[in-house]
């Protein structure tokens, strides 16, 4: 009936989170490798209430900032958990190399709003992460311990018990951005201490330069394939059979061997040669048989008158 509620205005509206706390390793707490091995704090359990009563956006984002007189460093992280003791914060020793801190050291924590990450480059800090037969999917498996991403933060992975630092060169829209449920595009720059194999010219590309056409018609002619000596199987020396066949063609007719010499229209009969069987001799033989050899004569019938 009455409207009270919209007449007393709102205290916490506008107001942020800001506190200082010591700051410790993850180490201190013993056995925490899920929060080693992320980007998130452990917060007092005395944060959790002032960020409860404050009106502040959620998933709950922080700005670590170290404010010391020779060195001005910051961060970005989300909270874990709400158990760690009054005035102090354990963060992951990663975060402290960032950081530039010590155990015990003083450091400054606002709570933020990030906008959603688009893209992100990294810079692996050894040439060992190439060993890695997928690094994009490593790196996504291992970024969902991880709230934030800063610029110029190196955040350390594990993979395989083995530790791969990775430097944050480029993230977009923001020098910081949020990566809590988003569609990142990631790329890779090449690790630190890369060097590019030496390109050397294959065998083809080396006699490219060469001059095919300087071979004269003689060096053509000459090539001889399939030209050399054959051994025997039984390991004696080869005759020369080869070279009396090779004569042969160009002597008298041999069953087995064709005759270039052939001519359209004529027949040619070959025999081999046997001992005579009839009396006659072997030239009366041969002579006998090419009798029907030639060209045929047409007989004429006589009619009686």
């Amino acid at each position: 009936m009455f409207g009270f509620g919209n007449n007393f205005p709102d205290f916490t509206a506008g107001r942020t989170f800001q506190e200082t706390y010591k700051c410790y390793s993850v180490t201190m707490l013993g056995d925490r490798e899920d929060v080693e091995r992320g980007g998130k704090i452990i917060m007092p359990p005395s944060a959790l209430d002032k960020l409860t009563r404050l009106n502040i956006q959620y998933p709950m984002l922080f700005k670590l900032t170290n404010k010391k007189s020779n060195t001005f460093r910051e961060t970005h992280c989300g909270v874990l958990e709400f158990v760690a003791d009054e005035g102090r914060i354990f963060i992951p020793y990663w975060m402290m190399r960032n950081l530039c801190v010590d155990e015990g050291d003083f450091i400054q924590i606002d709570n933020v709003s990030l906008s959603v990450a688009t893209y992100a480059k990294f810079q692996p800090q050894s040439v060992d992460f190439l060993d890695i037969t997928n690094p994009k999917a490593v790196l996504e498996n291992a970024l969902r311990n991880f709230a934030c991403l800063t610029q110029g933060d190196v955040i350390a992975i594990k993979y395989n018990d083995k530790e791969y630092e990775l430097c944050v060169l480029e993230s977009q829209p923001g020098k910081a951005v949020s990566i809590i449920e988003c569609d990142m595009r990631v790329d890779f720059a090449p690790p630190v201490g890369y060097k590019e194999p030496e390109w050397k010219p294959k065998v083809q590309d080396s006699l490219d330069g060469v001059d095919m056409e300087a071979d004269t018609a003689d060096d053509i002619q000459s090539f001889r394939p399939f030209a050399g000596q054959g051994n025997r199987l039984d390991g004696k020396k080869k005759g020369t059979e080869a070279s009396s066949s090779g004569s042969a063609l160009c002597g008298p007719q041999r069953r087995g061997i064709p005759n270039y010499n052939f001519k359209r229209g004529t027949i040619t009969f070959i025999r081999s040669v046997r001992p005579a069987t009839n009396g006659n001799s072997e030239a009366e033989e041969e002579k006998a048989f090419e009798a029907f050899s030639g060209e045929g004569k047409t007989l004429k019938k006589k009619t009686r008158t």
